[in-house]
């Protein structure tokens, strides 16, 4: 059996200041046999308690894909791709990223990230709309 070897990295996306909202991997980079369940641990301190949680996985040479998303809620975002899981901790403030079954095709740099649904002011935050044909961002506030 081929090792399977993951790298795990962070990120963070709040707009305006976040003083103290933290997200960090726990591990640099774990490498398990093909076939054998790979958890990938976040540790997060956020001052929302319903934060969106966010993977994305990047193989080299391409862009972070997003693989799953899950809300501090509990409710899931998006339809996870098939393998991969997501739970959140609250009372380690962790957010766990498993894969089943995992194989050499998973070997990619993954991405833990967090966006808090409120961040101070509302006011200030920045509305995203896209023009009709997608490729132009315009930023509405």
């Amino acid at each position: 059996m081929d090792n399977v070897s993951l790298m795990a990295s962070f990120s963070l996306l709040f707009p305006g200041p976040t003083a103290g909202d933290t997200i960090s991997p726990q591990q640099a980079e774990v490498t398990e046999t093909e076939g054998q369940t790979v958890t990938l641990t976040c540790s997060y301190q956020t001052s929302a308690y319903d934060d969106y949680f966010f993977w994305y996985r990047q193989y080299p040479g391409t862009r972070p894909t997003l693989v799953i998303s899950h809300s501090g809620t509990g409710e899931k975002i998006l339809q996870p791709v098939s393998g991969f899981t997501v739970q959140a901790v609250d009372n380690n403030r962790q957010i766990d990223l498993q894969i089943s079954s995992a194989a050499v095709t998973d070997s990619a740099v993954y991405y833990c990230a967090v966006r808090p649904t409120v961040t101070g002011n509302s006011k200030t935050l920045y509305k995203n709309l896209w023009s009709k044909d997608n490729r132009i961002l315009h930023n509405i506030h």
